[in-house]
């Protein structure tokens, strides 16, 4: 038997308004909770979100894109590692940040 959780993911204003969705977004998630299981199941959920947070080639992160849960910067973790027991258990979101450049 496969084990859904359902995951809280924070977007950036600009893809919650390109997806039409407001505030946070509740996402069940089979199997093991990874940022590509997340992303994958964010991306099913609301298909126009395809292309904007990941390449949709090469599945890599856009640049100036960034992930972070549980104040932790997961951008550079292989999509694959499980992410926090906080976030699995729906007490901590996974938020997908829009990167600022320039000084």
């Amino acid at each position: 038997m496969i084990e859904v959780h359902v995951i809280r993911v924070r977007v950036p204003h600009h893809l919650r308004t390109l997806a039409g969705v407001e505030g946070e977004i509740a996402l069940p998630v089979d199997g093991p909770v990874t940022q590509r299981s997340v992303l994958d199941a964010l991306e099913a959920a609301h298909p126009v979100l395809k292309g904007t947070i990941r390449d949709r080639h090469t599945q890599h992160r856009r640049p100036f894109i960034r992930f972070f849960a549980c104040e932790e910067d997961l951008s550079n973790d292989p999509p694959d590692t499980p992410l926090p027991p906080e976030v699995i258990a729906g007490r901590e979101p996974y938020f997908v940040v829009g990167a600022m450049a320039g000084g």
